[in-house]
Parts: structure tokens; C-alpha cells; sequence
């Protein structure tokens, strides 16, 4: 039986005779293993730092204006309502102790016969301290929003500024990584400078808005076929965006980009999609780690443990087709949950596992309207407005919640026939000023006559 720790917080799950699963973020792989356990004989307890699940492929639209952040997400008890012996905290989860079988949180520890790490991924900087204080990440809702804000704010200075050098700045774009990501957010930013700011900035010229896409290897999409990379770089181009490949970020200020090859770009914006690590709890054994991801066996279950499980973006399982590890991808923390929830019912009845072999389903990546490129399993390739509309349709599927999959669908309707983003709003986090301090009166002074 497992028994409830209390340390700087009561967690106020109660004891149980069943097996407690514990698991470590409301992604796609725990939500997977979350929805195999239920009426199932556990007890299932879920921690994430939000008390939402985010479709991250679409983030992109929510950071150019396209969709409002709750079209992507959806509160995590909602979604997990009406499951017996399933418990949601929303808490940060702070190290794992496999000694004692236990997990450490902001609210307290818990112990657990089964622990599964899908906590995803983090935003590599590569240890520059400089450059993470300066640029602008993509992982989370807070992200979105916040770049969001930064592109809306930069034009509107850009409207008071008399500086041409300084205005030019505020109006240069700069992306980092050309992967999905990055293809994606240029894409969109192009059809933002060709369709949508020139009505709301009549004073400003469009025509030297600059969008830079750097990309370190000679090719975009290089998860992708070559073919799928030439064909994201020519749609790329008639966007004007300036496609610098086999280039690397050499440092950023916050004003100026300087790049390997000497080259300088004045920018206000530069956006981070060059790299994601996993996220790495303390607690996990060093053996367990490599490049920064968890070891895990053909279960799931982390090298050098009994009863510890990784899926997703954080777990590292290298195959024949993928010898440095799966991708971090959203099909793989899928399966991957899908398979270990049956195979801990499984173990639950002393019955087999099976092991987990990868499907790979392809990918896919839009650059704008009736623009994109898609492979498919058996080299099948496609591109233009047949791979668009495969995008679109393979994304809204994927969308939890039929409320979600609707307002995102109206929106994509609305944006293809009016040439217009409804949700262009400066939102930057509140912060409260200090109170203002009367000033007192100043005492006359009193002279006697």
C-alpha cells in the first residue's frame, strides 16, 4: 500500500490499496497514459505547472495573431473529468527521489509504485546566459502571447520614430532554427507583412519590414526530405523572406545580431527555434542521462530502474532509423503513452509487456496560405494546396475537444477569405506599479518680527 508523505504541504491525495501511477506533466504522452488507466485498478495522480494541456504545433498562429490562446488549450481537469481515483495538482514538480520512491513539489512529496516522466521538453540555449535573457522562445502559451505583444508594439513605435536607423531596427525580424518551427513563424510573418499590417500602419513602408530565417545547416527542414526543404525555401522567398542557410548565430545584445560568417543585423526581435533539450528533473541519475535526455529500454522504463518510466521529448531511445534518439515530436509522447498504459494493466495482471516500436507517420510543415509540404510513409511527397489542406486536416483531428477544433476551423475561414488576423492585441504581463508617494508639504518658516 502506498502511503502519503507530508513534508512542506499536504498534496491531500488519499491512501489506497491500488497501485499509485504518478505522472509527471499533462502533455500529449501523459494525457495518453492518463486516459489508457482509466477504470482502471490504479490510482492515477497527474502534476503540470498549468492546469491547461497546449497544442503546440499551433503556437506559431497564436504569436502572429492568428488563433487566441484557448483555441489550443484546454483546462487539464476538464479533460480528465468524470476518471475514478484520478487526482490533478497543479504544482511544480522540483526532483525525484527513486530511493524512496518518491517526488518532491512546491506543495510537497508523494510516493508512488509507478512514476512516469513526460514533463517534455525545454527551450536549449546552450548555455548563453546572454542570449536567453534576449531573445524570444516559442514553448508555452506565455510565450506566444508575450512575442505576440513584441511584434504589435514594435510597429507601433515604429510609427513615432523619426530615427531611420532605429526604426529599421524595430522593423527587422529575426528567426533562429529552420526547422518546422521557424519555416512556420516566417511564413506566417510574411503574410502578415503582405496582407495584414499595411491597413492598420498606412504611415509605414512595408516594403522594408525584413524577416531573416538563420539557419545553421545547409538546408531547411532538415528533418524533412531535401525536397520538402527546397520547396519551404522557394515558398519562403515569395514572402521576401531572406533565407540565410549554413549561417550561425554568433551572439545577440538585444540590439544587434551578429552572425558566424561576420555578418550584422540591427533588430529589436530576435525569435528562438534553433534547439530543445529535455527536461531533465534532479534526482535522475546521471547514468540514466545522455545529451540530455532520459535512457529508457524498449518498455519506456529508465535504465538502471524498476519501476520509473520516461516517454516523449525527454525520453532519449535511439532505433535503427533514428540512432540519435527519436524525434521530439507529439506522435512519438502519443504512442509511446498509448503503449505503456496498456502494458502497466499489463504488468498489473502479471501479464507480457509489449515493446514499443515507432510508426512514423509521417511530417508536415505550412509556409501561408495554400503553401506547405508533407512526406508521407512509402516516399510519398506533396506540396502546395493539396499538402495544405492535408495540414489543416491532420491538425484539426489532432486537437483535443470538438469547442477547440471548431473555433480554430472558423478562424482558419475567416482568415483565408478576409486576409485578416481578429486577434492583433497588446498583452504583456501586469505588472503592478509602486504605490506614488504624496509628496509632503513643505513647512513654512516662521520668522519673528
Amino acid at each position: 500500500m502506498s502511503e502519503q508523505i507530508k513534508k512542506s504541504g499536504d498534496i491531500m491525495i488519499p491512501q489506497t490499496s491500488k497501485k499509485r501511477v504518478v505522472i509527471i506533466g499533462g502533455g500529449f504522452g501523459g494525457l495518453k497514459i492518463a486516459k489508457g488507466l482509466r477504470k482502471k485498478n490504479f490510482q492515477v495522480v497527474l502534476f503540470d505547472r498549468h492546469n491547461y494541456h497546449t497544442f503546440q504545433p499551433l503556437l506559431y498562429q497564436v504569436a502572429t495573431a492568428g488563433l487566441e490562446p484557448d483555441s489550443i488549450a484546454g483546462p487539464l481537469r476538464k479533460r480528465l473529468k468524470n476518471f475514478k481515483d484520478f487526482y490533478f495538482r497543479m504544482a511544480t514538480v522540483e526532483s525525484v527521489d527513486t530511493s524512496r520512491n518518491c517526488i518532491i513539489t512546491e506543495i510537497g512529496e508523494l510516493t508512488y509504485d509507478y512514476l512516469v516522466i513526460a514533463n517534455g521538453s525545454l527551450t536549449n540555449y546552450f548555455g548563453d546566459s546572454e542570449l536567453e535573457r534576449n531573445v524570444f522562445p516559442l514553448k508555452q502559451i506565455p510565450h506566444a502571447l508575450n512575442l505576440r505583444s513584441q511584434l504589435l508594439q514594435s510597429f507601433e513605435k515604429a510609427v513615432l520614430q523619426s530615427d531611420t536607423e532605429e526604426k529599421q531596427s524595430l522593423m527587422n525580424f529575426v528567426i533562429v532554427g529552420g526547422g518546422p518551427t521557424g519555416v512556420e513563424l516566417a511564413g506566417a510573418l510574411g503574410e502578415l507583412k503582405l496582407h495584414v499590417l499595411p491597413k492598420d500602419y498606412p504611415e509605414i513602408n512595408f516594403k522594408k519590414m525584413m524577416i531573416y530565417l538563420v539557419e545553421g545547416l545547409p538546408r531547411l527542414l532538415n528533418g524533412m526530405s531535401h525536397e520538402a526543404g527546397e520547396n519551404a525555401f522557394n515558398y519562403l522567398k515569395r514572402f521576401d523572406v531572406q533565407v540565410l542557410v549554413d549561417k550561425r548565430l554568433k551572439s545577440y545584445d538585444g540590439k544587434t545580431v551578429v552572425l558566424d560568417d561576420g555578418m550584422s543585423i540591427p533588430a529589436s526581435t530576435l525569435i528562438w527555434a534553433a534547439g530543445v533539450k529535455g527536461n531533465i528533473l534532479p534526482g535522475v541519475a546521471d547514468a540514466s542521462v545522455f545529451k540530455s535526455r532520459i535512457k529508457v529500454d524498449e518498455y519506456c522504463k529508465v535504465i538502471g530502474t524498476d519501476n520509473v518510466y520516461a516517454i516523449g521529448d525527454v525520453a532519449y531511445f535511439p532505433t535503427e532509423a533514428y540512432p540519435n534518439g527519436l524525434p521530439m515530436l507529439a506522435p512519438v509522447a502519443i504512442q509511446q503513452g498509448t503503449l505503456l498504459a496498456k502494458n502497466l494493466v499489463n504488468l498489473d495482471k502479471g501479464k507480457e509487456m509489449k515493446k514499443f516500436e515507432y510508426l512514423d507517420k509521417g511530417s508536415m510543415a505550412t509556409i501561408g496560405r495554400n503553401k506547405a509540404v508533407v512526406d508521407l510513409p512509402g516516399n510519398i511527397r506533396m506540396k502546395g494546396f493539396i499538402a495544405w489542406w492535408v495540414w489543416m486536416f491532420i491538425h484539426l483531428l489532432s486537437i483535443i475537444g470538438f469547442r477547440n477544433k471548431w473555433i480554430v476551423l472558423s478562424n482558419w475561414i475567416w482568415n483565408y477569405f478576409t486576409f485578416d488576423r481578429s486577434t492583433r492585441l497588446i498583452i504583456r504581463p501586469y505588472v503592478k506599479k509602486p504605490a506614488r508617494q504624496e509628496k509632503e508639504p513643505e513647512k513654512e518658516e516662521v520668522t519673528s518680527r
